[in-house]
């Protein structure tokens, strides 16, 4: 029997492989059980071949697809990894099944998901869309599509996006109440942890009284707003927090972002 090469390990009996698309910076992932046979796929945007490569290597059995939300970068792929790997279910948010033409069935938030050994609890993380998912693996790994990154956090101006307020509950309500120790794995760039975001991520900060919210004017949109932050995001641009005139609040590009003066921005790295 072929031996299995040494896969990245991030908690024990957790093992986890990553695949960045290079024009999306779009993660696909394979979790694993580093003493079982079984695997699952989060995420199919792809480039995939690598992962399959390793399923087939490494004789994983994959028994699940799991979808975080239906956005293009997040599932150009499944096709491809239907075609090494047919009959697999395909499994995303109930909100957003009919969005996606492969998908097989739904996930539950609450109910857990076993794949071998592993054991993935669904939490329902809304705001970039209305049925974001994230998905907890082993207590210790938590996988969260495009609501929280390294640094950042999602947009709620892409398509099926929610509102201001659903994604901040998602983050300071449900993710950043994990443990401290809990290893972040977003939807887009480099992993990061609870504790870490908790500390530097300056949009975490200001929800958390630790830094002043800004009160530069601005034209974001088109329309005149208040900039409360300019935030770094995983691209190396920019994301923006600004409150409209109605005293609601938005997180949009920093690219739509027509600034008046000096206002309060992340700190670069």
């Amino acid at each position: 029997m072929a031996s299995r090469r040494r896969l990245p390990r991030y908690a024990p009996g957790v093992i986890v492989e990553r695949s960045m698309d290079e024009g999306w910076l779009s993660n696909t992932y394979l979790v694993a059980d580093e003493l079982g046979t079984e695997a699952v796929m989060i995420d199919a945007g792809g480039p995939v071949a690598p992962l399959l490569d390793i399923l087939q290597r490494m004789r994983f059995t994959l028994t699940h697809i799991l979808l975080t939300h239906h956005h293009h970068d997040h599932v150009s792929e499944l096709e491809q990894v239907l075609e090494r790997h047919p009959g697999t279910p395909v499994l995303i948010h109930p909100l957003e099944r009919e969005l996606v033409p492969g998908a097989t069935g739904t996930i539950t938030p609450g109910d857990p998901i076993a794949s071998g050994a592993l054991e993935i609890e669904p939490l329902h993380t809304p705001g970039h869309t209305a049925g974001m998912l994230s998905l907890l693996v082993g207590g210790t790994d938590v996988f969260t599509g495009d609501t929280l990154f390294k640094g950042s956090v999602g947009g709620v101006r892409a398509p099926g996006h929610t509102t201001y307020a659903d994604l901040r509950s998602s983050i300071m309500d449900t993710l950043l109440k994990l443990p401290p120790q809990t290893r972040i794995h977003p939807g887009h760039t480099d992993p990061t942890t609870v504790a870490d975001e908790l500390e530097t991520n300056a949009f975490v900060r200001i929800w958390r009284g630790l830094d002043p919210e800004g009160s530069e004017p601005c034209t974001a949109l088109g329309e005149p707003a208040t900039l409360i932050l300019l935030g770094d995001d995983y691209d190396g641009g920019h994301k923006a927090w600004v409150r409209w005139g109605d005293g609601s609040d938005d997180i949009v590009p920093g690219s739509q972002v027509q600034r008046s003066g000096g206002g309060p921005r992340a700190p670069a790295g």
